[in-house]
């Protein structure tokens, strides 16, 4: 369907265009964008009327079939997107917002979000290269989502992982590598760091 979206709206709103030489390699990128953003609008429709739940997902259930389609979506167009590193990072704030994170004003990542549609972000919070989010939890035979909260002015380290669950409150700093243990409450001003990650200090 998006591919279908995107190569007639190529053809009809930009095959006019006088681009001389570069005329395939302007189609070419006309079309990814035009593709990807088809794509997104179709994954956040989805998204809109079959809503990915918090908690367990049980076999054979309605939750089962949306987790199912949700995973295609993400493994088979949005992973790559948000592990290229080619995006810059104001633009992969855009990406994510499209996606469905909630993303305050200022905050960035240069990480990875995994489950932008379960992550929830304040203002002036800055994830770090490479760091890595994901809402969802897989034990075993068992899967599961939780909603990350991460608070204003919150720091998150370079190679950081945050599991399921986890709550980071305001002004909080997550050390570079460390590792926040699913279902984690870091609170105001606490530093965390290590593997798993355990508090250092409280900033003054």
């Amino acid at each position: 369907m998006a591919i279908i979206v995107a190569v007639v709206a190529t053809r009809f709103l930009f095959l006019s265009l006088p681009l001389g030489d570069f005329t395939g390699v302007v189609y070419t990128l006309i079309f990814i964008i035009l593709f990807y953003l088809s794509s997104i609008l179709i994954h956040r429709l989805f998204l809109y009327f079959f809503p990915l739940q918090e908690g367990e997902i049980r076999k054979q259930s309605k939750q089962e079939f949306v987790y199912h389609i949700y995973l295609l979506f993400y493994l088979l167009l949005f992973y790559s997107l948000t592990r290229s590193k080619v995006i810059p990072v104001p633009l992969m704030r855009l990406v994510y917002l499209m996606l469905g994170a909630k993303l305050g004003e200022n905050t960035y990542s240069s990480g990875t979000i995994l489950d932008p549609f379960l992550t929830i972000i304040g203002s002036n919070t800055l994830l770090g290269q490479d760091c890595v989010l994901y809402s969802h939890a897989i034990e075993g035979k068992n899967i599961s989502h939780a909603v990350i909260r991460i608070g204003n002015n919150v720091t998150v380290g370079a190679n950081a992982v945050i599991m399921s669950g986890v709550t980071v409150e305001d002004n909080a700093i997550i050390a570079a590598g460390a590792v926040v243990k699913k279902g984690e409450i870091i609170k105001a001003k606490e530093v965390w760091g290590g593997v798993p990650a355990k508090k250092i200090k409280t900033l003054p």
